[in-house]
């Protein structure tokens, strides 16, 4: 037996191992065998590390194993009869030089980076830091004070679980409708939902909150971070709590707060499979937001939770200039070096760890252009990218890059190489731009619609690359959008210096909540317009959990730290009952009704043989628009047709797949436009009206001689030549039979 062992029996026996064993480098962190557990820890620079195992009260300390064998830069033993639920954290000594990039603090209990579950939650704690706070010299006088009771414990698992035959939905690219929510947001106030399971996992999962999914046609749910993270000091001490989830510690982890109350932790993670076995149970694939970038422990002047005291020169990037301080290219005080062996290898593992064992579906990542830096700057044939290529297991799930950082070279919007798809930041701008009468946005708002070949064309990527955004998390909600001219951040106590100032919103008149009868019109069109942009361009459409019941709050743009009313979805039953949510459900069955709404190709625009466009733009008086006309500012009126005959798809028997051409008429102006309806490539038949963004509910209304008809069906045909009114600030969308 070469690992010593303290705090146990002059037998060598204790109740929480029989007998310590030299173990295996193999796999990091904790590993459960059936006859005990094998404990692996990376470290570099360090001198000795202990084991240190607790009672179930995660407070009190019952036995240190010291981890005597080391295989390369591996520290490893093994406890037999180890069982799951053994509590655990790491001590680990060296030398304390922050100036030499060494922070090691044998005081200070550390977390696992690799353990899979945490029991409870980690908060803030003056106790957490190595240097002694308020100290004249700052990070450099090391601090003795023991946190062993007051750190959360890793927890070793049980990882198995009757998945009772799940399958994965496999929703492919083009027909993928992204809902980005947050799990304790989405179900925390919903009246179905027994109170035991609001906010958790099994709430996400609850036969009311899949209902709302299903109805409402999206395909695939975005889960705001569900890794392990922590709630700063600071944050506690303002009674406010980091709701989005952007501060991970433990990246195989599920963050404990989301488990129902009482939960053992493995019983946490079972809920979360559970969770994620009911979603595909309805076709519905699960999405997971990570934040590889950077972790909790934030500047030099941040905690030390794990990564810090373990080895903080080899998990993270410090300054070339002085070690002491770390590159911070992600606006939170630290940076991973994704560059490097160690930290590669935990991204890799953990992500592989929540496909394979978690059975998720695709990854959205955080600031992802920190994750593509080589030394310094962004590079598309990094370590990172080509580990995830070649990757047999990742090659299965979806892959989204948030394509920007704060450091040089970040903003990568298009730079990504195949398989990703990306946020695409200028869909967002120039949607905006365009709906808000910005002049000159035309041309720009055109080529963004049409699935920004231009941006993604050069990687081959196809317009399933561009994931398209018009409100997400960090912004204003949509009813904001079409509220707020300025964001109104004062309940998070940053004197509203936090948040994006410039939003590209339009209040349409009025700052925030009015009784204007015309603004509120006003904004409701705004909102049918937008939403309605957003489903009828090609790309892939991600809607904003709660836009479809017109969730405000109240301005703030930057709810990141809003566990409260300001964040959850209003599930009253005026909110339910909002004419909108009918709205989108008829957008997502319209979009997936239109095979020349979902191409996997670019348009082009060019004819073919037979002298056919895919896509004509057309201006008010139903000619196709002239470069002079493309490049008038004030231009706010515009037509588009796409061809159903000529989608470029091609069925599994070899087909061609065809579907209806749609017509969209477009009128960003302030005044009521009458619109000559185009020629159609189609010699007969007419366009169905199908969406009128000026009417409540987007249904088409009978004017003229249909008016004395409710039904729709009895709504005449548009003809070409015809002229028809177009409201201020509405689209129509129209639809033809296919006729090659």
């Amino acid at each position: 037996m070469s690992a010593k062992m303290a705090a146990i029996t002059e037998e060598h026996v204790h109740p929480l191992f029989t007998r310590a064993e030299r173990g295996s480098a193999v796999r990091l962190g904790a590993q459960w065998d059936g006859q005990g557990t094998n404990f692996a820890l990376h470290s570099v620079p360090a001198e000795r590390i202990e084991l240190c195992l607790y009672a179930e009260d995660g407070a009190t300390e019952v036995a240190r194993v010291e981890m005597a064998d080391r295989t390369g830069d591996v520290w490893h033993v093994y406890l037999r009869d180890c069982k799951p639920g053994t509590r655990y954290g790491y001590r680990v000594y060296g030398p304390y030089q922050p100036e030499e990039g060494m922070r090691f603090n044998g005081a200070k209990l550390l977390l696992d980076p690799y353990a899979q579950a945490l029991d409870r939650t980690v908060v803030g704690n003056p106790s957490h830091y190595a240097y002694v706070l308020d100290a004249e010299d700052q990070d450099l006088t090391i601090d003795e004070t023991d946190n062993g009771a007051d750190m959360p414990k890793c927890v070793v698992v049980d990882n198995h679980f009757d998945w009772g035959g799940d399958k994965r939905p496999n929703v492919p690219w083009h027909e993928t409708i992204f809902y980005e929510v947050h799990v304790k947001g989405f179900t925390q106030q919903h009246p179905e939902i027994g109170e035991h399971v609001r906010g958790r996992y099994a709430g996400m999962a609850s036969d009311a909150a899949v209902a709302h999914l299903k109805r409402l046609g999206v395909t695939s749910v975005e889960l705001l971070p569900v890794h392990a993270f922590v709630d700063d000091e600071r944050l506690v001490n303002e009674n406010l709590a980091n709701y989005w989830g952007y501060n991970t510690i433990g990246f195989l982890a599920p963050e404990p707060r989301y488990g129902m109350e009482g939960n053992s932790p493995q019983a946490t993670i079972d809920e979360f499979k559970g969770m994620v076995k009911a979603l595909h149970a309805q076709g519905i694939e699960v999405i997971l937001d990570v934040v590889y970038n950077h972790t909790a422990e934030g500047n030099h002047l941040g905690p030390t939770l794990s990564f810090k005291g373990i080895d903080h020169a080899g998990y993270y990037r410090l300054s070339p200039e002085d070690r002491r301080f770390c590159v911070d290219y992600t606006g939170t005080g630290n940076t991973l070096d994704s560059s490097s062996p160690v930290v590669l290898r935990l991204i890799m593992d953990s992500l592989r760890y929540w496909v394979e064992e978690m059975h998720v579906d695709g990854f959205r990542f955080d600031l992802a252009s920190t994750l593509g830096r080589a030394a310094n700057d962004f590079d598309q044939r990094s370590a990172f990218f080509s580990v995830i290529q070649q990757d047999p297991v990742l090659a299965k799930v979806k892959l989204i890059a948030e394509p920007w950082d704060i450091g040089p070279t970040g903003y990568q919007v298009g730079g990504f190489p195949a398989p990703w798809a990306e946020w695409n930041g200028k869909y967002r701008d120039s949607v905006r731009d365009f709906w808000r009468g910005e002049d000159g946005a035309l041309p720009e708002f055109s080529a963004r619609i049409c699935g920004s070949s231009d941006v993604f064309g050069w990687s081959r990527r196809g317009p399933g690359a561009s994931v398209n955004v018009v409100t997400v998390h960090d912004g204003f909600t949509l009813q904001d959008l079409v509220s707020y001219n300025e964001k109104h951040n004062d309940a998070n106590h940053e004197d509203n210096r936090d948040g994006e100032s410039h939003n590209r919103s339009w209040n349409c008149g009025a700052e925030g909540e009015t009784e204007d009868e015309e603004v509120l019109v006003l904004r409701e069109r705004q909102k049918r317009n937008l939403l309605t942009t957003l489903f009828v361009s090609q790309g892939v459409p991600l809607l904003l959990g709660g836009d479809e019941m017109s969730r405000t709050q109240g301005g703030n743009n930057n709810g990141y730290c809003q566990d409260s009313e300001i964040s959850w979805f209003d599930w009253s039953a005026e909110k339910r009952g909002d004419p909108l949510y009918v709205f989108v459900h008829r957008l997502a069955s319209f979009r997936k009704s239109q095979p020349v709404l979902r191409r996997s190709r670019f348009l082009s625009g060019q004819e073919d043989e037979s002298g056919r466009r895919d896509i004509c733009w057309f201006n008010v008086w139903g000619q196709e628009m002239t470069q002079e006309e493309w490049d008038t500012p004030e231009v706010r009126l515009v037509a588009f047709l796409l061809d159903g005959c000529r989608t470029g798809e091609v069925a599994a028997d070899g087909s061609e797949v065809t579907g209806d051409s749609v017509l969209i008429l477009i009128n960003a102006s302030h005044e009521d436009a009458t619109f000559t309806v185009p020629e159609s490539p189609a010699a007969t038949g007419g366009w169905t009206p199908r969406i009128d963004t000026s009417t409540l509910d987007g249904q088409p209304v009978a004017t003229g001689e249909d008016a004395e008809s409710d039904a729709v069906a009895d709504i005449s045909p548009w003809h070409a030549g015809e002229q028809h009114e177009l409201p201020a600030h509405s689209m129509m969308v129209l639809t033809q039979s296919c006729h090659p």
